[in-house]
């Protein structure tokens, strides 16, 4: 990172977190001359042995289907095929390689001092995030579950091979693994889980409580979490999930004399992040829906961990997790998908079933057995291991808050409106929101007043993903823009301003003007909205959306509102989703998707144009998950605003208006 980065994101620190990293710091060069001896550390605190939970009950009793995927997967793995990201990895067989990135087979230093290592800088080391992912063993939990369910040796004796090639070759503070909380959290809690599913393996034992190897790397994992965690400004569901790792682990291999205060400690932290982190209305406060998902997920598997051990977590923890669960079950289209908003990187918190399994569904089928499902939560479909074996032996609970009567469509604190038509299928997500959590919002865009629309699970207009965090800057930037977002982009420029790829040094803000007619019996639903992310060169962006019910369309009315500035120079954009085809004539577009048809209707102020694939400058791009793009249509009309001029799109849903 240049100088002028570290500058930016100095100036979004406060004093106590520059005091903390000044302190990170001179530790690190410590331990870079003097390390400790992690070995001995272990032996000499070592107080207890292995606390088995209570017994799980086989896994042969989850959902025929799932255990059919699970299996197969497991089965893949054991042929050395695991996908990552868009790659499958070239040696994750019986002769892992724990340094090399699968995306360009380029390998990382193994035997370097972690915090010398320049994560970053992808010429020398590859891409960090195809490094990271396989050690988080995801695939050996998968293994782990398959042997629980068939009793298979050959899954436990690849797991057995795997973790001893991993802590013999990724020593305290060598190489790249090292260099993250947030990897080390989630290595804790796939090490307690194969553990604990491989409880009837004859060489369990031998692998873990009786392996000097693991106390060692155990002891080391947890003792780097306690020196070395998220502060201030970084502190988001990377705090969490180091806080989780560390709960889980302490729960689940309670082995040292420090282990007790190690969870006390970090679930004091899970009791203030769940509040810290989380809207009251339930919404995870980096309002990325994918983070959303994830941070549950580490929740849930903390708070699960801990009632077996017999110390449960605070019930602020337990009411977060609820009201995320209903945040869940009320942002779902009809098609039961999440919306899009924000980042998203594919981070999962424990797998144990195929890694296609639907996230969303599985949260609500683990909601559904931990809290009172409600009457207006859509159909739970229990189809996923995880939630099975999760939710064993754990009592249902409902939430201490008032839980909504009825569903709610509008999220006051995090900004969003749901507009609906249940008879026609049609979803509309409006965004009023902050722009991120904290001073750096690390994984906001530029979306403010951004819509997503679908019909049924057709995306018509679509918000267009992440795609990419390091090494892909003209990327990241685009995918992150204003441009590449359904809403309005004046003066050339993004409506907050970004400082790197994880930090916005100037941040729009949003509010809610108006939201009438929610309710499924009214003719209209409507949302009103405005930011002040251009308002130093004058205009304050405000948007009109009304959903007609009866006459089946979408209208959207841009106005340009305040004193003292011009005309501004501006572009609308219209991301259509990838299975949806445009036809464009002038200020009209006709679109055609399987089983459907719209008539779009364009500002004619406007100067339209469409672009699909376009690599110099990027535009017409869908990110379907982390590292994929693909060509989708995006509508870009350009022109010369005049204050309080309407721009006026409206999209009529009817095959009667394409066919004319």
């Amino acid at each position: 990172m240049s100088p002028a980065w570290y500058l930016r994101r100095l100036r979004s620190m406060s004093l106590p977190e520059i005091a903390g990293r000044v302190r990170d710091q001179a530790l690190r060069t410590l331990w870079r001359y003097r390390q400790p001896d992690v070995k001995t550390l272990a032996r000499d605190d070592r107080v207890a042995g292995y606390r088995p939970r209570p017994t799980l009950p086989p896994a042969s009793g989850a959902p025929a289907v799932a255990k059919l995927h699970l299996v197969e997967a497991a089965d893949r793995i054991l042929r050395g095929k695991w996908q990552v990201f868009a790659h499958l990895h070239p040696r994750l067989g019986s002769d892992p390689d724990w340094f090399i990135d699968a995306r360009s087979g380029q390998r990382a230093p193994s035997g370097e001092f972690s915090f010398d290592i320049r994560y970053r800088d992808e010429s020398r080391i590859g891409n960090i995030k195809y490094i990271w992912e396989p050690s988080r063993h995801h695939h050996l939990t998968v293994l782990a579950a398959a042997y629980d369910l068939t009793g298979d040796d050959r899954y436990a004796l690849r797991i057995a091979e795997h973790l001893k090639s991993w802590w013999s070759e990724n020593q305290f503070l060598s190489g790249p693994h090292w260099i993250s909380g947030i990897e080390i959290g989630i290595r804790l809690i796939s090490w307690a889980w194969i553990r604990q599913l491989l409880a009837a393996w004859p060489g369990v034992s031998a692998l873990f409580e009786d392996n000097e190897a693991f106390i060692t790397q155990l002891y080391a994992h947890q003792l780097w979490l306690a020196r070395f965690p998220s502060r201030g400004s970084s502190a988001n569901n990377h705090l969490v999930a180091e806080a989780a790792g560390q709960v889980v682990a302490a729960c689940a291999f309670p082995f040292f004399g420090a282990s007790t205060r190690w969870r006390v400690d970090a679930a004091d932290t899970l009791r203030r992040e769940a509040v810290a982190q989380t809207f009251p209305c339930g919404s995870n406060r980096e309002l990325a829906t994918d983070y959303h998902g994830f941070v549950l997920e580490l929740l849930l598997a903390a708070a699960i961990q801990s009632d077996l051990a017999g110390f449960p977590l605070d019930d602020t923890v337990w009411d977060a997790m609820c009201r995320m669960t209903d945040v869940v079950a009320a942002m779902l289209d009809d098609a039961g998908n999440a919306p899009r908003q924000g980042d998203a990187d594919d981070g999962i918190g424990l797998l144990l079933d195929d890694p296609a399994y639907d996230r969303w569904q599985s949260l609500l089928a683990t909601g559904a057995r931990l809290f009172t499902p409600l009457s207006w939560w859509p159909q739970v479909r229990d189809e996923d291991v995880r939630t099975f074996l999760l939710t064993a032996n754990i009592k249902a609970r409902g939430g201490s808050y008032v839980r909504p009567s009825s569903r709610p469509d509008v999220f006051p604190d995090a900004g969003q409106v749901f507009l609906r038509s249940a008879k026609q299928g049609v979803w509309c997500r409006c965004d009023h929101g902050p722009h991120g959590f904290g001073s750096i919002a690390a994984h906001a865009h530029a979306d403010a007043l951004s819509i997503e629309v679908r019909v049924g699970s057709v995306e018509i207009f679509a918000d267009p993903g992440t795609y990419c965090y390091h090494g892909d800057p003209k990327w990241r930037d685009y995918f992150r823009s204003t441009f590449a977002h359904n809403t309005l982009e004046l003066f050339g420029r993004d409506q907050s301003a970004s400082g790197g790829p994880f930090l916005w040094t100037r941040h729009a803000l949003s509010r809610l003007v108006a939201a009438k007619g929610l309710e499924e019996d009214c003719d209209e639903a409507s949302w009103v909205a405005e930011h002040s992310g251009y308002a130093e060169q004058g205009p304050v962006h405000r948007r009109a959306v009304s959903l007609q019910r009866a006459g089946n369309s979408v209208r959207v009315e841009d106005i340009l509102i305040g004193d003292g500035f011009g005309s501004a120079p501006g572009r609308l954009c219209w991301h259509l989703g990838p299975s949806v085809l445009c036809r464009l004539d002038g200020a009209r577009a006709e679109l055609s998707w399987p089983g459907g048809r719209a008539r779009l209707e364009l500002p004619r102020q406007l100067a339209w144009k469409t672009e699909a694939g376009n690599d110099n400058p990027p535009a017409g791009w869908y990110s379907p998950s982390f590292d994929r793009k693909i060509p989708a249509t995006t509508l870009v009309g350009s022109g010369v605003i005049s204050p309080g001029a309407a721009l006026v799109t409206e999209l009529r849903l009817s095959k009667e208006a394409s066919a004319e």
